[in-house]
Order: C-alpha cells, then sequence, then structure tokens
C-alpha cells in the first residue's frame, strides 16, 4: 500500500521510530532505530503488514533493506520478526551471499532463525534474490574464485568459510591471493 513516507523523526524507541508526516505521528518498526537522527528530515520504506489483530508499519532506510524483508516473510515458517532481526542484522548483501552460497550456519546465527528456519529460507529464496541486491557480475567472481581454490586442492567446506570474510568488489585475481592468505593464517 505504502512504498515509502518522507517526514521528520520526531521520536526514537528501542524498537520504533515516530515518523510525522503532514503532521500524523506515524509509529514505524525498523530493524535498527538508532540508526535514525531525531529531529531529522528523512525518507523511510515502509512496508504494511495486516493481520487480524494488528496493522503494522515497518520502515527501512534503503529499498533493498525492505525488499529483503518482503522476501524473507514469503518464506514458510518466517514472520515479521525473524525476518526484521535478520535484516537488523547483518549487511542486506551479507544475507543475500549467504542464501545464495546456502551458507545455513550464516543464516542459523540469526535470532529466530533455526536450522530448519534456516534450509527453508535457502530452498525458498536461492536463486530468486533481486539482481540489484547481488549482481550477476560479483556471482561469476564467486565461481570464478572457488573454481580457482579447488583447483589449489581446497575443500568446499574451507572455501564457503573463507569466501565469507572477503569484499567481493575486489578483482578476482586480488580475491584469490586474499583466500590464499586467509587460509594460510588459520
Amino acid at each position: 500500500m505504502y512504498t515509502y513516507m518522507n517526514g521528520t523523526i520526531t521520536e526514537i524507541e528501542p524498537e520504533k521510530i515516530t515518523l510525522e508526516v503532514g503532521g500524523i505521528g506515524y509509529h514505524v518498526v525498523v530493524p535498527n532505530p538508532f540508526a535514525f537522527q531525531e529531529g531529522s528530515a528523512t525518507k523511510v520504506y515502509i512496508h504494511h503488514h495486516v493481520r487480524d489483530d494488528a496493522i503494522t508499519l515497518y520502515g527501512f532506510s534503503t529499498i533493498k533493506e525492505k525488499r529483503l524483508f518482503e522476501q524473507l516473510l514469503d518464506v514458510k515458517g518466517i514472520g515479521p520478526k525473524s525476518a526484521l532481526a535478520v535484516v537488523a542484522a547483518a549487511d542486506v548483501a551479507e544475507i543475500v551471499r549467504a542464501i545464495e552460497m546456502a551458507d545455513t550456519k550464516y543464516l542459523n546465527r540469526f535470532p529466530g532463525i533455526g536450522p530448519k528456519a534456516s534450509q527453508q529460507i535457502v530452498l525458498d529464496l536461492k536463486g530468486k534474490l533481486q539482481t540489484d541486491v547481488l549482481t550477476v557480475k560479483s556471482r561469476q567472481k564467486v565461481e570464478e574464485l572457488e573454481d580457482a581454490l579447488r583447483a589449489l586442492g581446497y575443500k568446499k567446506k574451507e572455501i564457503d568459510n573463507v569466501v565469507k570474510e572477503l569484499d567481493m568488489s575486489k578483482e578476482t585475481a586480488v580475491l584469490i591471493k586474499e583466500a590464499l592468505r586467509i587460509i594460510a593464517n588459520r
């Protein structure tokens, strides 16, 4: 129903903010309320969630966070509270990478996400996430890096652990060197 709201943040609480828009204060549940500044004019991307017993506005500072939240809501067994905890706990690109790499251990670390839920997230979302979050180019880099490390005799588990620690914005050759350095220091 809503895409975003432009307004002024008038109150910050542990789980939500109050966003004043046109003289009306809206309570908006956000992943990290203290990332916002009281008194500042801001754009908040909104997800309007309706249940039989409640109507809740969930807000996000970027459209990527909102999209990931909505995609997590489509996963069987994941509700707004768990989806919000996932979005709050890590960078969107890291979460998407974990899903695309089927890294259930990474997903298990989020509050409310156990082994079954993390497997369901991977099953439902792998390959279906927004391409603007994880570009085809970075997927290709991950595949090239994995191929190179496999060719050097490293096992899948070692490779997956190293890939988690790397910044995929760098060139493939640099990533290979950094991966080898990380493995050598373990």
